[in-house]
């Protein structure tokens, strides 16, 4: 009796350990997981109807979508540039527009979608958010600069390669909002140097 309890309370401090590691994950990596280990065979409840990379770009691109709200929604408080303040606003509203629609994709194909963004975003936000006045307003517009460099290369190469069909034509139709976020962002810094 006492090695079965013995063997009981391993399994269980076992568990416990597995999820404080688990818990550390960000959420674009728990989402990833997740994805990874559905059945990509049935759709449905149990599997998801996209392949690993759809799936993947599902998740990258909710991730820098959140972030893109996320700091549009900091910028909207803390910037002190009017252009860099009207940008933010813009970044709030039509990335919003973009994760719901990407939500509602997810959800027909039982993909899972981070909750918030990663670490490497988080990070960003709360550097971002340590800064004041012009400091902050460099920081940010950089930060959108880089940021939409990244996206509308992601948004490029699934426009081309995704496999669902309704991925892709969410890439398709959010690249060009991307490249004129790109556009305007880059007029921004130029005019601030």
């Amino acid at each position: 009796m006492k090695k079965l309890s013995l063997v009981a309370m391993m399994a269980v401090a076992a568990l416990s350990f597995q999820a404080c590691n688990n818990a550390a994950k960000d959420s674009k990596e728990t989402a990833d997981s997740v994805n990874a280990v559905k059945d990509t065979t049935t759709n449905g409840s149990t599997g998801i109807a996209v392949d690993a990379n759809d799936a993947k770009f599902a998740t990258d691109a909710a991730n820098a979508g959140m972030a893109e709200v996320a700091a549009g929604k900091v910028a909207s408080e803390k910037a002190t540039n009017p252009q860099v303040k009207e940008f933010a606003a813009m970044m709030v509203t039509d990335h919003t527009k973009a994760n719901d629609e990407l939500m509602e994709i997810a959800k027909k194909k039982n993909i899972t979608l981070p909750v918030a963004p990663d670490a490497d975003h988080q990070k960003m936000l709360t550097d971002m958010s340590a800064k004041t006045g012009k400091d902050f307003d460099k920081a940010y517009v950089d930060a959108m600069v880089d940021g939409h460099k990244k996206v509308a290369s992601m948004l490029e190469d699934a426009s081309k390669n995704c496999k669902d069909t309704d991925l892709m034509a969410f890439a398709t139709k959010t690249l060009p909002t991307v490249k004129e976020h790109l556009a305007k962002i880059e007029a921004i810094q130029k005019s601030m140097k």
